[in-house]
């Protein structure tokens, strides 16, 4: 890893970046950075100096003013970015991973779920000679039920549809160094993105950390139904072609289904099958599958609109401690 300074004995330090996306988080904001900051000065002993990058996603509650109290108060750790409306987790994302200067970059939502205590094996990894670090969630007591069958059944069938393969549980929180950090700002701007799984998608040496995800310090979720249907279609659309080859399946089982109404109606000799619910059932059938091929291209033909538009990921009102 690259080296960034040194300390007052002349040791050579390196600086790990603690990128934050922050939307709405007034009630939590300043326990997050009282709680990662101890645990962040504590790798000083490591030779590790930090940063704490904290995007603030248009957020409406007060969150932005605590944000530049912290940057004011410690300036020489916070650094702190202003979209001018909301954008977005993922675009929040990329914009700490725009302005970040670590040489290792790790991703954190601000509601402590994401225990900082970890920030000590993420960087035994770095020095171990590890790019990507993967921190994998074996439990999240805070999710219910339909949570967890569903955030399983996601990965399962990205898995199936992908020739990528995401690890499952995987979650916003990962961590990469500035080579990874070069390669992502450099080749992947899609409008469209699943930043995770592109984090799993680069190659160079990786690892994973295992991690029990904690309870929420305030607030609650800001993934509404709507917002996880569309993260899903999104990741669906980034890595996988498949949906697009429904139409060709559904083309043919809609012939075999045809064919076998002919030889039902050669071998009855009673011309057109008889039953009025019979017809109807038949026609909904294929102008459903009709409709939902369609849909499917729909969807693709949306990601190429957003990609030939060109429109920023993001758009900065302002900045605190950065240049």
């Amino acid at each position: 890893m690259q080296s960034y300074g040194a300390n007052t004995r002349g040791i050579v330090l390196k600086v790990l970046s603690i990128v934050v996306s922050a939307y709405n988080e007034a009630a939590g904001i300043e326990k997050f950075y009282e709680v990662t900051g101890r645990y962040a000065r504590a790798l000083r002993e490591k030779n590790y100096e930090y940063e704490f990058v904290f995007v603030d996603d248009g957020s409406q509650d007060g969150t932005s003013e605590i944000l530049d109290r912290l940057a004011e108060g410690d300036s020489e750790h916070v650094r702190v970015i202003h979209f001018s409306r909301n954008f977005g987790h993922e675009s929040a994302m990329i914009a700490g991973l725009d302005y970040a200067t670590g040489d290792g970059l790790v991703f954190m939502d601000a509601d402590l779920q994401h225990p900082p205590e970890n920030l000590e094996k993420i960087a035994d990894c770095f020095e171990e000679g590890y790019q990507v670090i993967s921190m994998v969630r074996t439990a999240n007591k805070t999710a219910g039920t339909v949570k967890k069958i569903t955030s399983a059944g996601f990965y399962w069938f990205i898995n199936k549809l992908s020739e990528v393969h995401l690890e499952p549980n995987a979650s916003d929180f990962f961590a990469i160094t500035k080579d990874v950090q070069t390669v992502l700002k450099n080749s992947y701007r899609e409008k469209v993105r699943f930043l995770r799984g592109y984090v799993q998608n680069v190659g160079f040496k990786k690892t994973t950390i295992e991690y029990e995800a904690a309870p929420r310090i305030a607030g609650k979720s800001h993934y509404s139904i709507k917002k996880l249907y569309k993260f899903a279609m999104n990741t669906i659309m980034c890595f996988s072609n498949v949906p697009l080859k429904l139409g060709i399946w559904a083309g043919l089982f809609s012939g075999f289904l045809g064919l076998i109404v002919l030889i039902y109606t050669l071998i009855t000799r009673k011309g057109a099958p008889s039953g009025y619910a019979t017809i109807v059932v038949l026609l909904c059938f294929m102008f459903m599958i009709l409709f939902f091929v369609v849909g499917i291209i729909g969807e693709y033909i949306a990601v190429i609109f957003d990609e030939m538009k060109d429109r920023p990921l993001y758009i900065v009102a302002d900045k605190k401690n950065l240049h």
